[in-house]
């Protein structure tokens, strides 16, 4: 009798131990999903705008990849029903962007023209990374649910371990805090200024934007990492298209996983002494190619001033590189 008690507690222990472990595997797969799976929900009125299939919005373009994810030009998507769709989900978008050194100069500009246009009306998180924290404008008006962190960096010794240790950075701020409080998270450069609407069109489970300089090339000639001493190799005969590394993000998970990688990847390069032609932005390519992001950003989403406003097929300029002398703001080249 007191085996068969025994085996009789030993079940019970075991059947609530296993509901148990299933009541939180059930939860914390439904909060996975629910950050980045959100039912699409419109009101009447932007229900009876209908989508016509022989009328294309853009035909001097490309707006869909071989792997059926859309690249956002303007003209391709319809700002209010976006709104409309993103708006009620209170979500909370995580932005880092690093400014150390001189590059603390730009961050006025970065975040005066972000609370205008970048993610307006929705919950924004600016991680600053820098190693001047008192450099950091304390001035700058941020809109209702906007906030600013500031996250000591060291000072490096050149500019290319900015690159070379960003990946690492966002990787452990994304394990350590940022995912407790945001559902998507953009990775973006200081030295920009947004003119235009960058809005939820941009958010995705992984998002890549197509390099200014380079869309118009064949793949022989985008500065992919040639070396195949380099992990961040890629052959001549590879390549989809060649993203910048200005702006990048999408869910916390994929873009953990991204930062992750790449970050691996720069340290078993660093331990044989390679150094990928473009850093972090090698890596990022290498880990896109065998990775598809599932949306793109067309070139108005990271321009560069210097290539001016000439080009037809970019009807808008949405978040642009200013022009600068970077021997002068890059400390010891």
């Amino acid at each position: 009798m007191p085996i068969r008690r025994e085996h009789f507690q030993l079940s019970l222990v075991l059947a609530g131990g296993m509901t148990i472990c299933w009541l939180v595997f059930s939860y914390c797969a439904s909060v996975s999903l629910t950050q980045v799976n959100r039912q699409v929900v419109l009101n009447h009125r932007l229900q009876r705008k209908q989508a016509k299939l022989m009328e294309p919005v853009r035909t001097d373009v490309l707006t869909v990849t071989p792997w059926l994810a859309p690249i956002v030009w303007e003209g391709t998507f319809d700002p209010q029903v976006i709104d409309e769709a993103f708006m009620s989900q209170n979500l909370t978008i995580a932005t880092t962007v690093f400014a150390v050194g001189r590059y603390t100069r730009f961050l006025r500009d970065f975040l005066e023209s972000a609370e205008k246009h970048f993610m307006v009306g929705l919950d924004v998180h600016y991680y600053v990374f820098t190693d001047l924290p008192g450099d950091v404008p304390n001035n700058v008006t941020l809109g209702v649910g906007r906030l600013l962190s500031i996250v000591r960096v060291p000072k490096f010794d050149r500019w290319q371990e900015i690159s070379l240790r960003r990946m690492e950075l966002i990787q452990t701020a994304i394990k350590d805090h940022i995912h407790r409080g945001a559902n998507y998270i953009f990775c973006l450069d200081v030295d920009m200024r947004f003119h235009g609407r960058v809005g939820p069109e941009a958010l995705g489970r992984l998002v890549a934007a197509i390099h200014p300089w380079f869309y118009m090339y064949p793949r022989s000639q985008f500065p992919y990492e040639r070396r195949t001493v380099s992990t961040a190799y890629i052959p001549l005969d590879q390549g989809d298209f060649y993203y910048q590394a200005n702006i990048f993000g999408g869910a916390l998970e994929d873009v953990h996983r991204l930062t992750k990688t790449c970050r691996e990847h720069l340290e078993v390069d660093k331990s044989v002494g390679v150094e990928a032609v473009w850093q972090e932005e090698s890596h990022l390519n290498w880990y896109l190619l065998r990775n598809k992001p599932t949306k793109l950003l067309s070139p108005e989403y990271v321009w560069d001033d210097a290539k001016g406003r000439d080009a037809k097929e970019i009807k808008l300029v949405r978040f642009s590189s200013v022009i600068k002398d970077k021997a002068e703001v890059r400390e010891n080249l």
